[in-house]
């Protein structure tokens, strides 16, 4: 068993910023790829960001109006933790944001939510015009 705590959101105006942070314990050690999605009011969770177990790799969101550019996704293994540093922020950017952990490869992509085996309960961002 993997838990993970989100802190960082918050409300914010557009073009602030805004640094998550994702407290992983129990089985850490499993943790092969810990992600970052979101989902917004209405709206299906997606994909943001992930990066892997030992930080050499990050993956970001295409789709438009990317984050990439704009999000930065980083692990600090010895504190359990991964960060998404969120900078120009739109109104659109508004979401309850949940961090991930995936304990295995699967033939789901990392960009899709299946792959995941772990979530935490979120934390709200909010971003206003």
């Amino acid at each position: 068993q993997v838990q993970l705590v989100e802190s960082g959101g918050g409300l914010v105006q557009a073009g602030g910023s805004l640094r998550l942070s994702c407290a992983a314990s129990g089985r850490t050690f499993s943790s092969i790829i810990m992600g970052w999605f979101r989902q917004a009011p209405g709206k299906e969770r997606e994909f943001v960001a992930a990066i892997s177990w030992d930080g050499r790799s990050t993956y970001y969101a295409d789709y438009a109006d990317s984050v990439k550019g704009r999000f930065t996704i980083s692990r600090d293994n010895a504190k359990n933790t991964v960060y998404l540093q969120m900078n120009s922020l739109k109104p659109e950017d508004t979401a309850v944001y949940c961090c991930a952990v995936a304990t295995s490869w699967t033939s789901w992509s990392i960009k899709n939510e299946r792959a995941y085996d772990y979530w935490g309960q979120g934390t709200q961002v909010t971003v206003s015009s």
